[in-house]
C-alpha cells in the first residue's frame, strides 16, 4: 500500500483543514503517518517569519481559515489565543508509537483545539484527549518528559527541515512535498500516478536570476 507522511504542528489551522481531507487521501489507497514537527523551528531554519508575527498576514490568515472551514460546514472557535506553545502536544503525540492511534489522537487533537477552542497546550486537556481516543493520558503525559521524546520531536523536525520541509501540513509522497491544506488535489493528483516532467523543472530552476531584492 502506498504511504503519505503528513508533517504536522497544531499552530497550524490550515493542518486542522487538512486533517478532514484524510479521507479522501486514504480512498486513493494509502497510508497516513502523521509525523510531529516543531514549525517555529523550520522558520528559524529557513529564515521566515509565521503568519501570526506578520499582523497584515494575521489577520489574512484567520479571515481564510475561517471561510474555508465555513465552506466545509466546519465551526471555527479556534485556540485560547494564538500563538500558543504547541510542544506538550507535540511531544505527548510523538510519545504515541503506534501510527493509527497517533493518528487518530492528532485528529482529536485538532478538532479539540480549533473546532471546541480547548487549550492543548495543558497537559491536563492532552491527557483528557488521549484518554478520550482510548489511550493512556498519563502515562503519555510522563512520557512526553522524558528526554528521550524531547529528543525524538527535535530530530523529527531536523530531518523534515534536511529534507526541505518548511510549512506545515506538508504532505510527502515518494520524496515529493505537497505543503498546504489547499494542495490535497495536487497531491490525489500524483498518487493516480501523474507527474510533472523533472527535467524540464531543474532546467528552469538553474536559470540565473534577473534581478535581486534589495534589503531594506
Amino acid at each position: 500500500m502506498k504511504q503519505v507522511t503528513c508533517y504536522f504542528d497544531p499552530i497550524s489551522p490550515f493542518a486542522w483543514l487538512a486533517t478532514k481531507e484524510i479521507g479522501r487521501i486514504e480512498a486513493a489507497g494509502c497510508t497516513v503517518e502523521f509525523v510531529p514537527v516543531l514549525f517555529a523551528a523550520m522558520l528559524n531554519a529557513h529564515g521566515n517569519k509565521g503568519p501570526a508575527e506578520i499582523p497584515a498576514k494575521r489577520v489574512h490568515t484567520f479571515r481564510d481559515a475561517m471561510r474555508l472551514a465555513a465552506a466545509k460546514g466546519l465551526r471555527f472557535t479556534g485556540p485560547p489565543g494564538h500563538p500558543f506553545n504547541p510542544l506538550p502536544a507535540l511531544r505527548v503525540s510523538t510519545a504515541i508509537a503506534d501510527a493509527a492511534a497517533r493518528k487518530r489522537f492528532v485528529v482529536a487533537l485538532y478538532a479539540a483545539s480549533w473546532e471546541r477552542g480547548a487549550d492543548v497546550s495543558d497537559m491536563a486537556v492532552l491527557a483528557g484527549l488521549a484518554d478520550e481516543c482510548g489511550l493512556d493520558g498519563k502515562a503519555l503525559v510522563q512520557a512526553a518528559g522524558t528526554p528521550e521524546v524531547k529528543q525524538a520531536l527535535a530530530a523529527a523536525t531536523e530531518r523534515a527541515i534536511g529534507a526541505g520541509v518548511f510549512g506545515v501540513p506538508t504532505f510527502e509522497y515518494e520524496g515529493e512535498f505537497f505543503w498546504g491544506a489547499d494542495r490535497i488535489d495536487s497531491l490525489l493528483w500524483r498518487l493516480a500516478g501523474n507527474s510533472i516532467d523533472e527535467a524540464a523543472l531543474h532546467a528552469f530552476l538553474e536559470r540565473p536570476a534577473l534581478a535581486q531584492r534589495k534589503p531594506t
